[in-house]
């Protein structure tokens, strides 16, 4: 069945190049640049680790590189979305979190520009997943299906801001000092977390923003309590589960974390996918992660909330 829509995504969807091509996809890449360094540094567009392998990028951190990252400039999207309307197909382009990037309000911005240039209102939807790297690549991945099934434009992104909440993720990393420098945790948490030599546990708040769950003494343990928390949450109607794994340079950690979801479902399809350019900049080398689906996130918060509101006062 031939698509009603063109689908767009940017970098941060940690889909490689062949899963791009393959699913017919328009991606629009992130920078990471590392200024002040004779050499340039490590810097580079986010081509999905075609100009560079995911162990050498990596590898190049572990010996103290600290790239900073930027979102596509209003020029790349201005230029996608005029190539958009000039195929004169609905087109839905989706970011990584307004949580922690500029990348979906800068996309807004660029397409507000564009039709007023054109002086016309588009059929091109901008979504925010509200997610990124492991968690949006799961969502992006069941999206190509949704789109392949037949979705119009409209049912897809009434689709997609739905299903954003029924992805669960947890995360590990080595520690917090890439997040910090970065502006996504606090200095204080990061120091804590650095002196304990604890490995901090991550997840996604409602909002796109970051929230640790917890932090345990060593990788093994942390895998132990990805492995509780996916047992915990995932989806009880769907079958086969489908979880999605994320590693950063760490794949035999990756395929131990695969296995221990598959022992409690062995029916589970589990996706597999390396951290890219633009996340790890941020997390490091080390990252691990579980993505899946489960219940609407959005209940259970109000679930816990009103049982706060409902505890009486002394």
């Amino acid at each position: 069945m031939k698509a009603k829509f063109n689908l767009m995504t940017d970098s941060t969807c940690d889909f490689s190049i062949q899963d791009i091509e393959r699913s017919g996809l328009t991606f629009l890449p992130f920078t990471y640049t590392e200024a002040g360094k004779p050499d340039g540094g490590l810097s580079g567009l986010d081509d999905l680790f075609q100009s560079m392998s995911a162990h050498d990028f990596y590898e190049r951190i572990r010996w103290g590189a600290t790239p900073k990252t930027s979102q596509p400039s209003q020029l790349v999207y201005e230029e996608a979305f005029r190539k958009a309307a000039e195929l004169d197909v609905p087109t839905v382009l989706m970011t990584i979190s307004s949580g922690i990037s500029g990348g979906y309000n800068g996309a807004c911005t660029a397409l507000d520009r564009v039709q007023e240039e054109l002086g016309r209102e588009l059929p091109i939807y901008i979504v925010d997943t509200l997610l990124a790297s492991t968690s949006f690549y799961l969502l992006l991945e069941e999206g190509v299906r949704q789109r392949d099934r037949g979705l119009t434009v409209q049912e897809f992104v009434r689709w997609a801001e739905d299903a954003r909440y029924h992805v669960w993720t947890i995360f590990m990393v080595d520690n917090l000092d890439t997040l910090h420098r970065g502006g996504r945790i606090p200095k204080s948490v990061a120091l804590v977390s650095s002196a304990l030599d604890a490995k901090p546990l991550l997840s996604w708040k409602l909002n796109g923003e970051l929230t640790i769950l917890g932090v345990t003494r060593g990788r093994k343990k942390g895998m132990r309590k990805m492995k509780e928390y996916y047992e915990k949450h995932r989806s009880q109607l769907q079958y086969p589960a489908v979880a999605a794994i994320g590693n950063a340079d760490c794949e035999n950690d990756g395929l131990r974390l695969g296995a221990m979801v598959a022992d409690i479902d062995d029916s589970a399809r589990i996706l597999t996918s390396t951290i890219g350019p633009t996340i790890g900049c941020h997390v490091g080398p080390g990252m691990l992660s579980c993505c899946f689906w489960g219940e609407d996130r959005r209940e259970k918060q109000n679930a816990i909330a009103g049982k706060v509101k409902g505890v009486r006062q002394g």
